[in-house]
């Protein structure tokens, strides 16, 4: 029932925690690197990269509530319907996989590591976007979040995404298309030099480009694996998927092909790590090239072998009828017959 009533909670309860997660002041990560004796604006060799964590508050709380959160609500969950009931252990799993890809792009030293080199930038992106979303997506945390929360509290979250308003517009951009434009869009605006350079001047800059890659994910894959199980579903969700690793593949290569640098405030930061912008751009840019189209492409496999099983459902059903027709056919015609000539018997 927590399914069908309340997919919509999904984004709002995920986004508090997430929000939390992601957005820390500028001036609480410079201290924290101070303290260690790290540069301000990242680690500058290996030495400091394995000294160097993001261990923001901000991250820290909001990874620990959301960890908790869902642990409650799990335990809480099999102990009302048995263990592997309501949330089954592949999806518990899941969300735990999607949980520690957060906790690596976020806390680990990768983050510090995106100030200096845009390719480690790009891989804390694919992270957000190709790891932790579909995982977190497949976790199925609203029935854990909601098993969690005080009874009170569940029902006006229900008695929330049951309004009229919020419904339509859940339904609205959760349509594969627009999910599908909102990804895109998100994407190759936060590439625009301007955008980007600004997250490195701007922890909340930062924080607001890293929200909107994982909300933008988060509904496209939402979109295309919560949708109707039919084949036209199947179907759509192929195409989606095929045009998403096109259009985030085109943008890695132009990163990768480019003959200047798109970032020019990493010069300086670079040299440390024995690569010029220019190098540690096209590293990015094949980054999204290739690892992460081949996550799209893999996804699209996976639903068009879906868009097949559910094709030969449908003959299946389609023949398993025509034939209970043919069978059933001469029985019914046959009755008509039978009564009539008990009928005329009895008469005689």
């Amino acid at each position: 029932m927590v399914r069908r009533t309340l997919p919509t909670l999904f984004v709002s309860c995920l986004a508090a925690a997430f929000v939390i997660a992601a957005t820390t002041p500028a001036l609480l990560a410079h201290e924290v690197a101070e303290e260690a004796g790290v540069a301000a604006d990242g680690p500058r060799d290996v030495h400091e990269l394995w000294t160097t964590w993001g261990w923001e508050p901000g991250s820290v709380i909001g990874l620990a509530l959301t960890a908790v959160l869902y642990a409650v609500g799990l335990g809480r969950t099999w102990r009302a319907s048995g263990a592997g009931h309501g949330i089954r252990p592949w999806e518990a799993w899941c969300f735990a996989g999607g949980w520690l890809a957060l906790f690596v792009a976020l806390v680990s030293p990768l983050h510090p590591w995106g100030q200096v080199l845009f390719s480690a930038h790009m891989t804390q992106h694919e992270l957000l976007m190709l790891v932790a979303a579909p995982l977190l997506v497949l976790g199925q945390p609203v029935p854990a979040f909601l098993r969690a929360l005080p009874a009170a509290w569940a029902s006006a979250l229900g008695r929330l995404s049951n309004g009229a308003m919020w419904k339509r517009l859940w339904a609205a951009i959760t349509r594969p298309l627009v999910a599908w434009i909102i990804h895109a869009a998100v994407l190759w605006a936060w590439h625009a030099p301007a955008l980007f350079q600004a997250t490195l001047h701007n922890e909340w800059v930062h924080a607001t480009q890293h929200v909107s890659f994982l909300a933008a994910a988060l509904l496209f894959w939402w979109s295309l694996t919560h949708g109707r199980r039919n084949a036209a579903n199947y179907g759509v969700g192929v195409l989606y998927m095929f045009t998403t690793a096109l259009q985030s593949g085109l943008l890695g290569a132009l990163l990768t092909f480019a003959r200047s640098a798109w970032y020019p405030d990493y010069a300086g930061r670079t040299a440390s790590w024995g690569l010029t912008p220019l190098e540690d751009q096209q590293l990015g840019g094949l980054i999204m090239w290739v690892p992460a189209c081949l996550v799209y492409v893999v996804a699209g496999l996976a639903l068009f072998a879906g868009w097949m099983r559910e094709s030969e459902r449908r003959v299946t059903r389609r023949e398993a009828g025509r034939l209970a027709g043919v069978s059933g056919g001469p029985r019914s015609r046959a009755n008509p017959g039978d009564s009539a000539a008990q009928t005329t018997g009895a008469t005689l």
